[in-house]
């Protein structure tokens, strides 16, 4: 057998080819400049910055601050980082449109004009802010004068030595405390109302609060100085002890006494916000497409969605393509709350507009676009974007409900949540967010403006939610099926309420005194009006029994407009104690004849609940 040659181990060269030898990474130098984005974090910074994250924190430990990787960094703090490290800081420019919002526009100076201000009354709810609203706006409407009759529209205008004045009217319960912050977003002037005979409330701080992080001026108006225990000079000692000096002890602040029931001090009032406004040098470009803020929405049976908005630059006109928010559309029409028609809105400018596609969400920015196609991309890239961001959070709650708690051991308490307008939306969405019980969390899954429809009972079922109502109603069929599918819905015209009967829930503790029992539905099918009596309403039952004895709510297109007692319920010319489903009779509601045919009358019962 012939012998196999022997082979010589191959020696292994340890050297790469110099093609595969590691080369020193290329140190990146720190750039020049650094763009700042809102929303940065350290690692973001770090990473424009071309340094290591533990680096960029030391940094930061140097200037005093104590911060995570992941953590947020205002713009302030940015700027000491770029001071510190000797690099020019520039806001980042944005073309993105779907970010339209986000754009600042710098108009050339010479093409800007003066504008009117723009005021926000805040205050505690009983301080009589209302009423000083009441009293400014009469006070340019001269009595008997043709179309005085105002309507509510979140804002009107005044004129006083030949100025324009705009008053944003913000909700002063507590409750909206989120539509206050949104309203003072567009103010240039605050003007914190306090009673005379009251002094300072929690109220009123939480108003001062938010008006201090507007960074506005702040005028005080002492009301109620007419009654008898008014004492100016002790609203004055405890709002100083806030930072608000009034400017005769020597301070910035000015106070002005008036009294919004009598009318004392109104010209007074109006005086000085003219004259910090004149201080201030609001201008604006009346000459580019205009842009602005929603102050109010709402879907009106007639008219389709309507907005409230407030022009802050640029001038709005008949026809003007626009964008708010998520929503498109084209201006149809625009008015104030007088119902004078406009034509065109300068800066300053609050007006009602029609012609939008969806009600938009308070708080919402407009601008004009000159190209169609573009804006309506621009609104349906940003509906995309919501939806998106909306289907993320559903998915978590709903792998959350399936196990009935989170990770952390808080049990989910998930709602739809239907109102009559965008403005109490947002104020309760405000509300249950804080809402504060260990151990619980509430989870709103959908929120909108209209009626309770099938799709949110469908929804509710899947998410094992409960459907909350304010100022609104389900039709019977959509009561049905959410009786049969196991959804409860909760109805209110009380905001407070609803925070209360959550909390309660969430503690175990849902003790009501009182439950009200639908006990049928009737559709207005036709009317009649006799001078003497008021409107009777020919009527139909629907569903259930509607009883002499009954309380009544009037429910429109789905939105509650009326409740009240039956003043009268016939069949024929007889009086009736009570008529049944599949029967026609004729009804009249105490103190309301401002009844429609296709209303729906639902007829309830108090009954006490043992507790």
């Amino acid at each position: 057998m012939a012998k196999q040659p022997i082979k010589k181990p191959i020696k292994k060269s340890f050297h790469k080819p110099v093609s595969q030898q590691s080369r020193p990474k290329e140190v990146k130098s720190m750039p020049k400049e650094l763009i700042y984005r809102p929303e940065m974090t350290v690692s973001d910074i770090a990473s424009e910055l071309y340094l290591a994250n533990a680096v960029l924190i030391k940094k930061l430990m140097g200037l005093g601050i104590m911060t995570s990787v992941n953590q947020i960094l205002d713009r302030e703090t940015v700027e000491l980082i770029a001071l510190d490290l000797g690099i020019e800081l520039k806001d980042e420019v944005i073309t993105d449109l779907t970010r339209y919002d986000e754009m600042e526009i710098i108009d050339d100076p010479k093409d800007l004009v003066k504008r009117s201000p723009i005021i926000t009354i805040m205050g505690h709810v009983d301080h009589g802010k209302t009423t000083l609203l009441d009293s400014i706006r009469k006070s340019r409407v001269a009595p008997g004068e043709a179309g005085g009759i105002t309507q509510h529209i979140g804002a009107y205008q005044v004129e006083h030595q030949g100025e324009k004045i705009t008053f944003i009217d913000t909700p002063g319960h507590a409750a909206f405390t989120e539509m206050r912050a949104r309203g003072a977003k567009v103010t240039d002037i605050v003007i914190l109302v306090v009673a005379a005979d009251d002094g300072v409330k929690p109220q009123t701080i939480e108003a001062l609060q938010h008006a201090k992080a507007s960074g506005v001026p702040i005028i005080v108006a002492i009301n109620k100085i007419d009654k008898p225990q008014a004492n100016p000079d002790n609203v004055m000692s405890e709002l100083s002890a806030h930072d608000l000096s009034p400017e005769k002890w020597g301070g910035k602040t000015p106070y002005v006494e008036v009294s919004a029931l009598k009318k004392i001090g109104i010209d007074d009032l109006l005086d000085v916000i003219l004259l910090l406004a004149e201080m201030e040098d609001l201008k604006a470009n009346p000459k580019r497409p205009a842009r602005g803020t929603v102050i109010e929405a709402s879907l009106d049976k007639g008219r389709g969605p309507v907005a409230t908005v407030i022009v802050e630059n640029g001038t709005l006109k008949i026809g003007d393509i626009i964008v708010i928010g998520n929503t498109f559309g084209r201006i149809r029409t625009m008015n104030d709350d007088l119902k004078r028609r406009f034509t065109e809105a300068l800066p300053g400018t609050p007006v009602e507009i029609t012609g939008l596609d969806e009600v938009p969400h308070a708080g919402d920015i407009f601008m004009v676009f000159t190209d169609e196609k573009v804006a309506r991309q621009t609104s349906q890239a940003r509906s995309a974007k919501e939806r998106e961001n909306i289907s993320k959070q559903q998915k978590a709650t709903s792998l959350e409900s399936m196990f009935g708690a989170q990770d952390d051991g808080q049990k989910v308490l998930n709602i739809v949540l239907k109102g009559d307008v965008q403005g109490s939306i947002e104020a309760l969405k405000g509300m249950l967010d804080k809402i504060d019980i260990e151990g619980f969390h509430v989870n709103i899954v959908r929120s909108g403006v209209g009626a309770i429809s099938e799709t949110d009972v469908q929804l509710a079922s899947a998410s094992k939610a409960i459907v909350m109502g304010f100022n609104v109603r389900p039709t019977a069929a959509v009561k049905s099926l959410a009786d049969s599918v196991g959804v409860e819905i909760r109805l209110y015209n009380v905001v407070y309420r609803i925070t209360e009967d959550i909390e309660k829930a969430l503690k175990g503790m849902l003790e009501p005194v009182f439950e009200e029992i639908v006990t049928g539905q009737a559709e207005v099918r036709q009317l009649f009006t006799f001078s003497k009596i008021g409107t009777i309403a020919g009527s139909y039952v629907t569903d259930g029994s509607i009883k002499r004895d009954a309380k009544v709510t009037v429910i429109r297109e789905g939105v509650v407009v009326y409740k009240g007692k039956l003043s009268s319920l016939k069949r024929g010319k007889d009086d009736v104690k009570e008529v049944r489903q599949g029967f026609e009779f004729g009804l009249s509601i105490e103190n309301y004849n401002d009844l429609k045919v296709g209303d729906i009358i639902e007829a309830s019962i108090e009954r006490e609940v043992e507790v």
